[in-house]
């Protein structure tokens, strides 16, 4: 006959058991785990090491220190001439920070006009040669190689470059601000702060277009000089023969000594509209100048009755949000394009 302590024993022992075993299973999913964490995420690592020889390329320095000294040299200009600006124009008085970035003696442009030239020259140096220097190298198929996803690859290019991008128009901007701050002793407005935020985010993703662009180039061309031509090309052609171009075919159209109709106003500004120069020109005359209330030509029964004056910054983004669109979508159809051709490429052949 069994007794009481006999079985009391048994299951004790088999509570032990039970125990031993769950501590046992919780050790081995608990090192599992911390194996697991202790592997690096693949997509990081190659983000930081494009980060990196970004950030030790000569090039890349050579840019920054181009547009870092052409931007001080338009904000000393618009310290020198901001006294003079708020003479002429009153209705703008209540955004003094806002001339720091606006405001030009005509011996330099102003901030917002460097930074739409220049940014592109430094979206097309850090993309010309992303993709075909690597596989020139023949430093792609090592990479790919390695247990991971082919499209890392791409995205860690536009990632590491974005990074870089976004930290250096950010330090502009905020550097621009401080030495305002220090210089005229007057602190940014919420408003203005805003405007000046979204005016730098409107930066980065138009320099971005550039960057795609310049990716999308060094994918489909072998030679980084190729593509660093053609993307230096497009460039020029926006930035200074298009609006050329479209000015000689209107004024073809239109009899000799006559102007063009509303309509045919408008219709120029929507092939304009096609080039991203014009976008980010438009985005930053709307969100800089809180005094403009429209991007295109108005009708007399339009302006009859408006009150001149600053509009609030939501009604500044409701207005430019078509070209904000625009540029976004341009940005997308680059990294698209670009995405879609090197996943479909041949890399084991070079």
């Amino acid at each position: 006959m069994i007794s009481i302590t006999n079985i009391l024993r048994e299951v004790t022992m088999e509570n032990s058991n039970v125990l031993k075993k769950q501590s046992l299973s919780w050790f081995k999913r608990l090192l599992g785990k911390q194996a697991a964490e202790s592997v690096p995420d693949p997509f990081r690592v190659l983000v930081h090491k494009e980060i990196s020889d970004h950030i030790k390329s000569w090039r890349f320095i050579i840019l920054i220190a181009l547009i870092s000294l052409t931007c001080i040299g338009s904000m000393y200009t618009a310290l020198g001439n901001i006294s003079d600006a708020l003479k002429n124009n009153n209705a703008n008085d209540i955004f003094v920070f806002l001339k720091l970035y606006t405001v030009s003696d005509g011996t330099l442009p102003s901030f917002f006009v460097f930074v739409g030239f220049l940014g592109p020259l430094l979206g097309i140096g850090m993309g010309f040669d992303a993709v075909n220097s690597e596989m020139n190298k023949g430093t792609v198929n090592r990479i790919l190689s390695q247990p991971i996803p082919r499209d890392y690859f791409i995205n860690a290019k536009f990632t590491a470059s974005l990074v870089v991008i976004s930290v250096l128009f950010f330090s502009l901007s905020f550097l621009v601000m401080g030495i305002g701050l220090i210089a005229i002793g007057i602190p940014p407005t919420p408003e203005e702060f805003i405007r000046i935020l979204l005016f730098t985010i409107a930066a980065i993703i138009y320099v971005s277009f550039w960057l795609n662009l310049s990716i999308l180039f060094s994918i489909k061309f072998i030679q980084p000089a190729t593509s660093a031509l053609t993307g230096i090309s497009v460039w020029l052609f926006f930035s200074i023969f298009y609006n050329m171009l479209v000015n000689v075919i209107f004024s073809m159209l239109v009899p000799a000594g006559r102007n063009l109709s509303l309509m045919g106003e408008r219709m120029k500004l929507n092939i304009l509209q096609l080039a991203p120069n014009q976008l980010f020109n438009e985005i930053t005359n709307v969100l800089l100048t809180p005094t403009v209330r429209s991007v295109g030509p108005l009708t007399m029964e339009q302006v009859k009755g408006a009150i001149p004056g600053p509009i609030p910054v939501l009604q500044s983004v409701m207005l430019i949000w078509p070209q904000i669109i625009g540029i976004i979508a341009l940005t997308v159809i680059c990294f698209v394009v670009s995405y879609l051709l090197f996943v479909k490429r041949e890399i084991r052949s070079t």
